[in-house]
């Protein structure tokens, strides 16, 4: 792995980021808003998980 392949995957990363506020700004904040009311742990859980299917996913193309 070399730096441009960081760099690709870092505007991979913003660039479906970005999808959910361009195309529905509402419902981003709806979300957001339900999300500061989950209990820190449930926020943690779910954050693990994001990052095991994502090692997951690497796994699988790397």
């Amino acid at each position: 792995m070399n730096v441009t392949d960081l760099l690709a995957a870092l505007g991979l990363f913003l660039v479906l980021e970005g999808i959910a506020p361009f195309l529905n700004p509402q419902g981003v904040k709806r979300a957001l808003a339900k999300l500061a009311t989950l209990p820190e742990r449930e926020l943690r859980i779910a954050g693990l998980g994001s990052m095991l299917v994502g090692v997951f996913i690497l796994f699988l193309v790397r």
